[in-house]
């Protein structure tokens, strides 16, 4: 039979203390609040903040905006068959063109919009990865072997 250690043999009283005692010390000192800063320290001038900016664009145009997305609708699927062409397309990336055309069907500019600066963005990820080299597994059985 395997030996223990006299550190476990002794009986979980101990432990249980110990665990209790760690506990209250950790949440003691999760609860302190900070100190006011002294004065030489508070004399230091603080920068004022920025205004915020919006980043909610003006409504605009809704013939405008209409617009955009069908012509980000067109850049996507030209986007898309590219990929789909040379055997790269992602199976998010149709999701997404799929997506843009039923937010343009409903109406949702903002919604196709959206979609298809992804659609396309994933379309041309896919091409990218191209670029990487495939794995070999042939060189990995080889490795193994080897290292036998």
């Amino acid at each position: 039979m395997l030996e223990r250690s006299r550190i476990w043999a002794a009986p979980p009283r101990w432990r249980a203390a110990f665990a209790v005692a760690a506990t209250l010390g950790l949440s003691g000192c999760a609860t302190l609040a900070p100190e006011e800063p002294s004065g030489a320290v508070a004399a230091v001038p603080t920068p004022a903040p920025a205004p915020a900016v919006a980043a909610v664009k003006p409504a605009g145009d809704p013939g405008a905006r209409a617009e955009e997305a069908r012509a980000l609708l067109a850049q996507a699927e030209t986007d898309i068959q590219r990929a789909r062409a040379r055997r790269a397309l992602w199976a998010k990336a149709w999701e997404a063109l799929v997506g843009a055309r039923a937010s343009l069907a409903a109406e949702d500019h903002a919604g196709a919009i959206r979609r298809a600066r992804r659609a396309s963005e994933l379309a041309q990820l896919g091409l990218e990865q191209l670029a990487y080299p495939a794995v070999k597994y042939a060189n990995m059985a080889g490795q193994a072997a080897e290292s036998r």
